[in-house]
């Protein structure tokens, strides 16, 4: 048995909190990760897992062993980081997460570039609207856009994003008898919203009164959007602001394009709403791993 191996595997068995899904992790079966696992409590005469049809707990002897082995693990990481960190040739799998939209328009230019400098890299690209946990998930590196809650995870920030009230000429188009496009945040409740349920604030959309605006620059007002449709997904906010379907609240790069030959529109250029942060986050144990600050640098890089 490969005792360094082994405690890899248990260390991240109880991370996730499946045997599956650290098996999916190592294209292995689940069967070989739960052989790995009992082979390691053979050889130190404990167990280490209480195991049920349902859940993976720890023992009391296993959660002694878990914080000793996984920062032993995170140790063993490091040195052979530091040692990689010297070597012009990068390797092996680099799993990355990042939301649906980012990750499609943004992220996946740089992944491209990153490949094509780094042939011997195998990219696991997981994008993902919802909060995903990067330890439980195995996540090496994820690009996340807005606040960033506390947390025990590494981050740089690396930009911004801007957003405004988007929709489409088709929209305008057809708005009832007596309804005009908005020229106030207020004139939004007259209006089909388009609501992404994802943000922190859920339909409470706020503006900043900026040159041009009816009010003192600088005041701030919050409505709170109504309409048909609340999705989890930026890529159906995309595609139902293109189909004419009502108002979204959305970054511009979502509809860069669309903004450059006129299909879509920016309303209210006069009241912007708050920009959001860009970070770079990872888990502590992989901060000084050679492939993260690679790719961290290279999608930092203008």
């Amino acid at each position: 048995m490969d005792r360094l191996s082994a405690m890899q595997t248990f260390v991240r068995v109880v991370e996730s909190g499946s045997f599956s899904a650290v098996a999916r992790e190592a294209r292995t079966t689940q069967s070989q990760v739960s052989k790995q696992v009992a082979a390691l409590e053979r050889a130190l005469g404990a167990q280490l897992l209480n195991r049920t049809t349902r859940a993976l707990s720890l023992t009391e002897a296993g959660e002694r062993y878990f914080e000793q082995a996984r920062r032993l693990v995170a140790e063993v990481a490091e040195a052979e980081s530091a040692l990689r960190q010297g070597e012009s040739q990068l390797s092996g799998w680099l799993r990355v997460a990042a939301s649906v939209g980012y990750g499609r328009l943004k992220l996946l230019p740089k992944v491209q570039s990153f490949l094509a400098a780094h042939p011997d890299v195998k990219i696991d690209l997981r994008l993902n609207d919802g909060f995903i946990d990067l330890i439980e998930q195995g996540v090496d590196v994820a690009v996340r856009v807005g606040e960033l809650p506390d947390s025990s995870l590494v981050a740089r920030r690396i930009g911004t994003t801007t957003r405004a009230l988007l929709t489409s000429r088709h929209y305008l188009r057809t708005l009832p008898k007596g309804v005009k496009a908005p020229r106030a945040p207020e004139d939004l409740l007259q209006h089909n919203c388009i609501v992404y349920s994802e943000l922190a604030t859920q339909n409470a959309w706020s503006f900043t009164a900026g040159p041009g605006a009816a009010q003192p620059i600088g005041t701030q007002v919050t409505i709170r959007a109504q309409g048909n449709l609340q999705t989890n997904s930026s890529e159906v906010i995309r595609a139902s602001v293109l189909a004419g379907m009502g108002i979204g609240y959305a970054p511009t790069w979502l509809f860069e394009a669309e903004l450059a030959s006129g299909d879509v529109q920016i309303l209210l250029p006069q009241w912007p709403a708050p920009a959001l942060p860009i970070h770079i986050v990872c888990p502590p144990q992989r901060r000084q791993s050679a492939k993260v600050l690679a790719f961290a640098q290279h999608i930092a890089a203008d």
